[in-house]
């Protein structure tokens, strides 16, 4: 069994222009649990505060934000945009923010809501933090942060 003897914790963002999902975890499990979203005003900024308070209680070492490619690898305007949040995290919490590419992420997140409930649980639930959940979780398994069990 693997187990990282260097706990971290970790916040995730899968920054969108509506709504921003917001995913936990710490390396010591290298599992990933989503927490509530946080919705951008009508202008499409960011609610700092509510940042503010997310960070504060739970003293991320690091920020993993979903980087939103094309299947190809290309960007895109939200590309952009994303990167411009990761880029106001970093200098207005003064915390460490990685990139991390988070193609099909919400396809996933919607599979998963859909698999266990239907229509019903995916218009029910918050597809925004499953989708910051799938995106940290993913970061884990690429950066071997889980537990493998020897058979």
């Amino acid at each position: 069994m693997f187990l990282n003897k260097k706990n971290i914790t970790l916040l995730a963002f899968d920054y969108g222009t509506k709504n921003i999902g917001v995913a936990v975890g710490q390396t010591i499990i290298g599992i990933a649990h989503s927490l509530k979203k946080i919705k951008n005003n009508k202008k499409g900024k960011p609610d700092w505060n509510e940042f503010k308070k997310i960070i504060k209680y739970w003293k991320p070492n690091k920020i993993i934000i979903g980087l939103p490619l094309n299947m190809n690898g290309s960007e895109q305007n939200i590309t952009i945009l994303t990167k411009k949040f990761a880029y106001l995290i970093k200098t207005k919490f003064n915390v460490n923010v990685e990139l991390h590419d988070e193609r099909l992420s919400t396809i996933e997140a919607k599979n998963i809501l859909f698999t266990n409930g239907g229509w019903k649980m995916l218009k029910k639930n918050d597809v925004n933090s499953l989708s910051a959940s799938v995106i940290l979780q993913s970061w884990f398994e690429n950066n071997k942060f889980y537990l493998k069990i020897k058979k």
